[in-house]
Parts: structure tokens; sequence; C-alpha cells
């Protein structure tokens, strides 16, 4: 059904106007967009203010959307139960409660005590939000499905389709996400933003008290009752609010899923929270917009091209590089969303029914991002919810009524599909090479050649996906993985690569350290701690390292190798945040450097800035930090604020070493910026020039700054010359808790 024939039994008379209608449309479109802009631009602001409270991972932000998406249920299930009372009445409550609300600005964090460890950190991120965000952000989204009932209440010409709001709110969404990163973020202080942002939501009350004036100006008291010349509309259909549901979902777990893919390699910043997310409701904007700019036929033919195209490197367990992959995932998101999201455009019900549409939804919505964000890490040891969503996605493709019914090809063909494809491929080898290739395409044709028949083309995803973890685990001469775990922080996995003599750390795709399973070489320190690396200097050459009996702590455990370089008597602290590696690191089934290296080892769970800022008078020679989720370094420990906690804590000659190596992100200069604010000495050395032998030998490219009180406390390093002078930068300002740009370090290459 085409979407304007789904609002034909709504027609409202012609507006009993004292205004110019196209006024009163323009004045409501200025107050959804500035509505919305609020509602999206508190999001990456809010979470960015929470970040540090929890490790700064990118399971932060998926807990916020998650959060996002309850409350906006609620705002939408408020302005659904408002909607059945009489027009004038519901005004005035909503206008109450909505003024009611500002008592609670400005914007401020309620946190009560500092967050548990663990996933439950989940539940206490949850409860803080609740606590300091909740009811604006409830009220804001109620504003959109509000001010379209409103106007549907009238006769305004546009009462009997007042959608366009809706689109008017996702592109005012949209903007400010965008904005949040290029205008927000890089020139105003979080203290700024959240007076900038009260301020605004007092002027957003103003602008709904006075579209409630103008709705009770032009309306007589007959509008309090049904108005003439419309139809009752057909109650909404259980079937029907189904399909809202599982179109709204889908496209909500990839969201999350493309989220998690994407900060989780570069950084838990903004910059890279909203891209997927504005996305996302750019599709929105398209589908609901008067005149679409893009027709829903070319994202139907275009799904199963991208469907399968991704499928690949899944199957191959293949990551995306860089940019290539960032876009790759997006594009993905982008027609998957337009086509699900057309759906629910095509199939939107008359205006009078609109509060309940936008319930269903959002209640969709709210599905996909907590089965992903919240269930998945919890069901799953590895990342299976996005391809699973993706096979989800195949099902729902559009098609005739005669290929929708189930037939045993559309079970049998994917299952062989799936069989043959793990025979073919367990003998080891990736694309580019040309047998690997050659089966790739002659699959990958296979499956496109179901498109047409959506539940086999689903299936035939699904076996893809399969026959990849399959292959993964029964592959001949490749890595096998020998364990998996996954926490609110990430997946790990330990794995073992065919005639190799090393044992590795991986979180997300991020090599976090190695051990010979050799005995006469299981303590040597390897990948990034290698001794003939920057590591072996900070830990053998400084004055800090002369000193007897040292004390050491080391922000971020991985795999405990730097213990390696203690001596017995000595006392080392290794600060973590995540159960799960300590578990991993101290289990002789992988990794024996905690138990066998010579030092005395103690960890500390919690993030580093809280439980360092409980440490008291404790007096380190050393400090290293090698906090990573993934290849993210967490923000918040490279402030300026945090780096004086780390100086108060350090001995009389003590050093801070700092472990900067990123391929995404330029840390030095930042680094260089505080170094000088606080009148430290630092020295970096970027050890990159590793020979094929030495990789083979277990040594990692390195980059590690040192900083100290004064050239003395450098001890050897300040006359070597590997170790240079930090590169400074004009345009990059030493980063506080009140201020970050990611933007000015962000590797574009």
């Amino acid at each position: 059904m085409p979407a304007s024939d789904a609002l034909t039994t709504d027609v409202a008379p012609a507006f009993p106007s004292r205004a110019n209608p196209r006024l009163i449309a323009g004045f409501f479109t200025v107050t959804v967009f500035v509505n919305a802009v609020l509602l999206f631009s508190v999001e990456p602001m809010f979470a960015k203010i929470v970040l540090p409270f929890l490790g700064g991972t990118p399971s932060v932000w998926n807990t916020c959307l998650v959060f996002f998406q309850a409350a906006l249920l609620a705002g939408y299930a408020y302005a659904h139960l408002l909607a059945r009372l009489a027009p004038g009445r519901r005004r005035v409550l909503h206008m109450a409660i909505l003024a009611l609300s500002c008592l609670l600005l400005p914007l401020r964090i309620s946190a009560h005590g500092d967050p548990p460890v663990g996933s439950l950190g989940i539940i206490w991120l949850l409860a803080l939000l609740t606590t300091s965000l909740g009811a604006q952000f409830v009220m804001l989204a109620s504003g959109a499905p509000m001010l379209q009932r409103w106007l549907a209440d009238t006769g305004h010409p546009d009462a009997g389709s007042p959608y366009f709001l809706y689109a008017a709110s996702n592109l005012g969404s949209l903007i400010a996400l965008l904005s949040y990163p290029v205008l927000i973020e890089p020139w105003l202080t979080l203290s700024s933003q959240r007076v900038m942002w009260s301020v605004g939501y007092v002027i957003l009350v103003l602008l709904m008290g006075a579209c409630s004036l103008i709705i009770a100006r032009e309306e007589s008291p007959a509008h309090n009752a049904p108005l003439p010349g419309r139809t009752s509309a057909q109650p909404i259909a259980a079937r029907q609010r189904l399909r809202w549901i599982i179109y709204s979902a889908v496209p909500s777990s990839l969201l999350v899923g493309a989220t998690s893919y994407i900060s989780t390699d570069v950084a838990a910043v903004p910059l890279l929270w909203v891209l997927p997310l504005s996305t996302y409701l750019l599709t929105f904007v398209i589908v609901f917009a008067t005149r679409p700019w893009i027709p829903r036929s070319w994202m139907e033919r275009a799904e199963p091209h991208v469907l399968v195209l991704v499928a690949i490197p899944i199957f191959w367990s293949l990551r995306l590089p860089g940019l290539i992959g960032i876009v790759a995932h997006l594009i993905v998101l982008f027609v998957v969303a337009m086509v699900c999201h057309g759906e629910l455009a095509r199939s939107r019900p008359p205006a009078s029914q609109l509060t309940e549409f936008f319930v269903w939804i959002s209640v969709g919505g709210l599905l996909g991002g907590v089965l992903t964000a919240l269930v998945a890490p919890i069901v799953f040891n590895g990342i299976y919810e996005y391809p699973l969503a993706l096979a989800v996605a195949g099902m729902l493709r559009p098609a005739k009524t005669a290929d929708r019914g189930f037939r045993p090809g559309d079970l049998i063909l994917p299952a062989v599909l799936g069989l043959c494809l793990v025979v073919a491929t367990i003998r080891g080898g990736t694309p580019p090479d040309v047998v690997p290739l050659l089966v790739t395409m002659a699959f990958g044709t296979a499956v496109f050649s179901f498109r047409n028949r959506p539940m086999r083309f689903s299936l035939a995803l699904a076996a893809v996906f399969i026959a990849g973890h399959l292959r993964a685990s029964l592959a001949v001469g490749q890595t096998r993985v020998v364990d998996s775990e996954r926490s609110f922080f990430g997946v790990y996995r330990v794995a073992r690569e065919a005639g190799s003599p090393l044992i590795k750390l991986y979180h997300g795709t991020t090599l976090h350290g190695a051990q010979f399973v050799v005995p006469a070489r299981r303590l040597t320190p390897l990948t990034y701690y290698h001794p003939a690396g920057p590591s072996g200097d900070i830990f053998g050459r400084t004055s800090a390292a002369m000193q007897p009996r040292r004390r050491i702590a080391v922000v971020g455990l991985g795999t405990g190798s730097l213990a390696c370089y203690g001596h017995a008597g000595e006392q080392w602290t290794y600060f973590e945040i995540d159960p799960v590696v300590a578990e991993i690191a101290q289990n002789p089934r992988f990794f024996t450097f905690l138990r066998d290296c010579p030092p005395a080892v103690r960890i500390v769970l919690g993030d580093a800035r809280l439980t360092l800022r409980k440490q008291g008078e404790a007096r380190y020679d050393i400090l290293a930090l090698d906090a990573f989720s993934s290849d993210a370094i967490p923000v918040h420990l490279l402030t300026r604020e945090a780096f004086q906690i780390y100086f108060r804590l350090l001995a009389p000659g003590g050093v801070i070493a700092v472990h900067i190596s990123n391929q995404h992100l330029d840390i030095e200069p930042v680094v260089a910026a505080i170094a000088n604010d606080i009148g430290a000495v630092a020295r970096v050395r970027r050890d990159t020039l590793i020979s094929e032998s030495d990789q083979a030998d277990g040594r990692s490219q390195a980059a590690w700054v040192i900083l100290g009180r004064s050239v003395d406390d450098l001890g050897a390093l300040a006359g070597d010359e590997r170790w240079r002078a930090l590169r400074r930068r004009t345009d990059v300002v030493a980063w506080t808790d009140d201020f970050s740009n990611i933007i000015r370090v962000f590797n574009w290459h």
C-alpha cells in the first residue's frame, strides 16, 4: 500500500486560521528541529562525561545508546498516553511537566560512589544515566510525536500527514550529531557545553509553550471533539505491530554492531560514535521526507550486493583496514536501514495513530540495542550478533508473495552450500590466493542467486557465517584459537599459529602480548615489550631502574610480560579494569609471566584513575601506562589531571613511561603539551625499523614516551640519540578532563 493511501482516512478540513498555515507549519518545524538538536547533542556529550568512570571502553557508548533508546521509548509511550486526553488538557499537562523538568537544570552528574568492577558496571552506568539525565531526555523524546499530534488535532492542511515533522526531527538529530565532534567538542569545554545545553532546554520550553498557545488560539471548542470529516482509523493488527518491531530492531542491532567495529580499534570518542548513528538517522530523514531523495527500489536492489560482499571478509575472518572498513560497514548499515525503515514509512498509519506507531518502532529499536549491547556479550564469546543481524536482514527483503512461502530447498540448498564451503576451504589459505579467491567468487555468486527468495537468501548467509566459524576452528596450517572470552570491555582471544613458537593474546583485532612456549625462552618479554626495544631501556637504563628493591606500577595488565623486567624482592602492582584479562594472564595454560617472573605481583581491579587516586602516599619508581581497549587509548588517562595524579605517586627520581603505539591516533603531541604544561622532561623512542628475523623472534614496532621531573631522572636515555625530544604542535593543546580534541590527532591516512 503506498504511503499516500495509508492517510486517506484521516483528512482534515481546511484550517480555520487566523494565521498563515505555512507560518504555523514553519514554527512547528523550527520547534521540533530545536528539540531534536538538544536530544542528540546531549547523547555524545553525556557519554563523553561518563566515559572515564568505566575505563573509556567503547561499550560505554553502546550502553548509553541502549539507555537513550529506552528513554526514547518512554518518551513515545508518554506522548501516546497523553494522546488519549482531550487536546486542550493534554497540552496544559505536558507544558506543566515540561516546566517542572527545568528544576533539574543545569545538567549535572549524579554519581553515587565508584562503579563496580566488571560487567556490573553496566547496571551502575544505567542508574547514573537515569538519575542524571532521565527526566529531561524523556521529555525531549516525547517532543516530536507530541508536536505531530498537536498539529494532527487541528484543521491545518497538513494535519492528515504530519510526518514531515518527523523528517525534520531526524534532520535536526543528524545535524546535531555531525556538529558535535566538528564544531562543539573541539571548541567548547564540557562545562560550557552543559551550560549552553541547559539554556537551550529553557528556550525549547518557551518554543513549546508558544506552539501550545498558537494551537489554542486557532482551535475552536469543537476541536476538543473529533474533527468533522475524519473517519475512525482501522485498529492496528498485532501482526502489523510485530512487523514494525522487527523492521526497526534489525537496523538498531546493526547500528550497535557497526559502532563497536569502528570505535574498538580507534578510540572511544564522539567523532567515531556519531558516524554510525548519523548514518542510521539519515535513513529516517530520507524515507519519511515528503519527497524521498533516494528511491526505495534502488536500495532494495543494492541490498543483496552489500550483504554478500560484507559476508566474504566475515567468512574469511578478514578485517577491512582503516577507512575502507569504516566506509564499508557504514554502507551496509545505510542500505539495510534504508530498506527496513523504508518499509516502516510505507506502512505508517493515519495521523490519529502516529503516537502508537512511534511506540512500536521504539520498542523494536530498544530490543535490537538490548540484544546486541547487553545480551550478546553475556551469551556469546565472540562477535556473532553482527552476522546474525545481517542474516535476518536478508530475510526481511521485499519479495513477491509467491516467493515468501517456505520450500524444502530453502533449507537444503543453504545447508549444502555451507558444507561445501567448509570442505573447500579447510586446507588453509585466504584471498587473494588464487584458489580461495575462486571459491569466494563461486559461492558468493550462489548466495546472490537466492536474492529473490528472502528465506533462502537469509539461510544461505547464515550458512556462510557458520561455515566461516567452522573453517576457522578446523583449518589446517592456520591460527588456532586456544581460548575466547568476552566481557563488557570486548572480546579476548588466546591464539597460536601453526608452527609458531608463540602463544598470543588479542583484544578485538589488536595484539596485546605474546609468550614463547619453549621453556628456555618463556620469560622473555615480547611484542611491544621486547628487551631490544624502548621497554628494555625504560626498565634497564633510567635512574629509577638502577634503584634497589624498586616499586613498579603498571596500568594495563595484558599478559603481564613487563613483570619479567623485575627482580626478586620487588613489589609490582598492576592496575587492570577487566577481571577477564586478569583470569587469562594468571592461567598457566596460556601465560606464565605472573607466576614465573621474579617480583611479587599484586593486581588491583578497577579503572586506573579511580584506583590510583586511592593509593595515598604510595611512591613508585616507575609508573608505566599501557592501557588499551583493543587499539584505542582511553582518553581520560591522557589528561593533565591524570598526569598530576601520576606524578604525585612518583618517588624522587622516578619516571613515567607511556606506551603510545597506535596506527590511528598521533598521541605524541598530546603528551608533549601536557609535559610542557606541568614542567616535566620528556623523550620518545619510536622503534619502527624491525627486521623480519626480529619479527619472527616476537618483536613488534613500538613507541614509548618517558617523563621525569628532571633530565637526571632519565638516566642514560637523556643522552641516547634514539630517545629524542617530543614533537610539539601549535594546534594541539594539553587535554584535560574538561576538554579533548581527537580530530587534531587523528591519522587520516
